[in-house]
């Protein structure tokens, strides 16, 4: 009996010690990005793999406009408020990619500081 309650005890306190509390921020890298970001190195495949279901060469499902090129996306974001779009929290009006999941953190990082960079093409 005394060894069942030990291993009740050792298996309650592994239990315990295993479970952890994870907040957003520890599931995002707060390492700082100190590449250059450029639209074809980076910006590009974030924009191909989030928004050109919508943001197609002829826009649909009401998109305003087209996000196939680097003009296209450097206007969003200096006229058109894409970084303020991708950066609402999930499910506000206005978030995009509009139904989808918001992109991670990290992920919009990358284009804050492609702006912040300079908006470089290659």
């Amino acid at each position: 009996m005394k060894l069942i309650k030990s291993l009740l005890f050792f298996s309650s306190a592994l239990i315990f010690l295993g479970c952890t509390n994870d907040s957003e921020s520890d599931l995002t890298n707060n390492t700082p990005i100190t590449e250059i970001i450029t639209y074809n190195g980076t910006v590009r495949n974030i924009i191909n793999n989030n928004c050109i279901s919508c943001h197609a060469t002829t826009p649909v499902n009401g998109a305003p406009m087209s996000l196939t090129t680097y003009e296209n996306v450097k206007n969003a974001v200096l006229n058109r408020g894409l970084l303020d779009r991708i950066s609402r929290s999930q499910g506000s009006f206005g978030m995009m990619p509009n139904g989808g999941a918001r992109m991670t953190q990290n992920t919009i990082d990358l284009i804050v500081k492609w702006k912040n960079d300079g908006l470089l093409e290659q």
